[in-house]
């Protein structure tokens, strides 16, 4: 089943018509989350022409997915770049995301997406996280963040204090996806949902092949989070990184910041304003996509913990989210391959794409209309930055072999009739050709256990009914089409 987030429930969306994908534009992006639509603005407002290339609709992905705090205090996050990288560049990483978080509040009020102003807090469950959360306020105050320490925080279970951040944004995803690309329509871009990029070519121009056309381009942008294309190898550089998120009604306003955890058991809160009610958002439970226990069970943690220590709250919504943690803790934004700026990437924002996201938007924007900003030097691709995750990358891909091992080396299995409702299972009948099979809504499909990606043995992912594959994060439907990641072609029919 679709875990439909509580953005994409009051946002719904009709299957968007077939357009024909054909022509020529200055610039192509792929991708209609906040990182596409934001650079395709930019590029349209400086008067190029820009064609807006989404496999899905405005708002299926990560962006519709997120909590949607624009905030610049992420965590833990500068003390993860801090253990990489020098202070300078923890600098010029929050410079990023302040122009970022200033661009945002601008297009928001001029464009009258509504925004809640809320203080962020990164708080301590107890003393052994007490020292990250003080570490990340030490960071945050030589960055020249006007943080502060809080002892006691408002929250109806024991903490270990936390870092307070005041005027922090708190919005809708979609509300801010749908007034970018009607703001970048107006200014001539064209946006085409329902058209999965297929593969790229580049010569003399560059040529997007679809399932439902070609067209080419003198730049091509790819902002799907994870690359689709696999020169550059990013996917080797990052790992997909998978967390839950819920609704909850409540009779009263039980939180009055964002919050997020630094050390177990990882909770994110937030409110949402609503118009019967009030609403309180949680998240966490974060994994590697495709590993570890069933997602079944993180979505109950999430429950069992929510109604421990908020009594009373009543479900309305339950999703997750995907995207991806780079080796060297920096956001990518720049050329996909190193000396050819005719094809660029943006991602890798380690779940802060809401600001992340609009800083690679600047950043390829300065980069594509010859303008220069400081700050984008800590968003480089192929810089000497990444060396400084080399070892987490070993570890990282590593682990990929190990599970691309474990899932080819496995008994067979003997039919036994078709999965119950609900379930699924890898059956390897004959040697070297293992089949995924499932029972989703009273109907048994069978597809190549196979990921079309890199060869990974997909697993089903009982709380969406989709096959995970757990090397790179590609991600299929019950009958085998594409949901996301960097595999572009689905699995094939048994």
């Amino acid at each position: 089943m679709a875990l439909v987030s509580l953005w994409q429930d009051r946002n719904p969306r009709t299957t968007p018509e077939q357009q024909p994908v054909e022509g020529h534009a200055d610039v192509v992006v792929i991708g209609a989350g906040i990182t596409g639509l934001s650079t395709a603005l930019l590029l349209a407002r400086a008067g190029l022409s820009v064609t807006v290339l989404e496999a899905e609709y405005v708002g299926h992905g990560t962006t519709g997915r997120s909590t949607a705090k624009v905030s610049l205090l992420q965590g833990t996050q500068l003390s993860q770049i801090a253990k990489r990288h020098s202070v300078g560049l923890v600098r010029d990483y929050v410079v990023a995301n302040t122009e970022a978080q200033a661009w945002v509040a601008r297009f928001c009020e001029d464009h009258g997406v509504d925004v809640q102003r809320r203080p962020a807090y990164t708080y301590a469950n107890g003393e052994r996280g007490r020292s990250s959360v003080q570490r990340e306020l030490e960071l945050a105050q030589l960055a020249g963040l006007g943080a502060v320490w809080q002892d006691e925080l408002d929250l109806p279970y024991a903490t270990a204090g936390g870092v307070r951040l005041d005027d922090q944004l708190q919005l809708d995803p979609i509300e801010l996806l749908d007034a970018l690309a009607q703001q970048a329509r107006d200014h001539g871009a064209r946006i085409v949902e329902g058209a999965r990029v297929l593969k790229v070519r580049s010569d003399d121009r560059v040529r997007i092949e679809t399932e439902t056309g070609t067209t080419t381009a003198d730049r091509l942008v790819v902002a799907t989070t994870m690359p689709i294309l696999d020169r550059g190898a990013f996917f080797a550089k990052a790992h997909p990184a998978r967390s839950y998120g819920m609704a909850f009604r409540t009779d009263a306003p039980v939180v009055d910041g964002m919050y997020l955890s630094a050390d177990a058991p990882s909770r994110s809160l937030r409110d949402a304003p609503a118009a019967d009610g009030h609403l309180l958002l949680v998240g966490g439970e974060g994994h590697t996509t495709g590993r570890g226990a069933p997602e079944s069970t993180r979505l109950d943690a999430l429950r069992e913990w929510t109604h421990e220590h908020f009594p009373g709250a009543t479900e309305t919504h339950a999703w997750s989210a995907q995207d991806y943690v780079p080796i060297h803790a920096l956001p990518y934004a720049g050329p996909l391959v190193p000396g050819h700026d005719e094809i660029l990437m943006a991602g890798g924002f380690s779940k802060w794409g809401m600001t992340n996201g609009v800083a690679a938007a600047l950043a390829l924007s300065g980069q594509l209309l010859g303008g220069h900003m400081e700050w984008a030097r800590v968003m480089r691709t192929w810089s000497r930055h990444e060396l400084r995750g080399a070892l987490d990358g070993l570890r990282i891909n590593g682990e990929v072999g190990f599970e691309m091992g474990r899932g080819w080396v496995r008994p067979l299995r003997p039919a036994a009739g078709p999965p119950e409702e609900g379930t699924g299972r890898v059956r390897f009948d004959h040697v070297g050709t293992p089949t995924a099979e499932s029972t989703v809504d009273g109907r048994t499909t069978k597809v190549s256990a196979v990921c079309t990606h890199l060869g990974g043995i997909v697993r089903f992912n009982d709380a969406e009914r989709s096959w995970d594959c757990p090397l790179h994060g590609s991600r299929f439907g019950a009958d085998g089409e594409v949901l996301e990641g960097p595999a572009v072609c689905g699995l094939s029919k048994r």
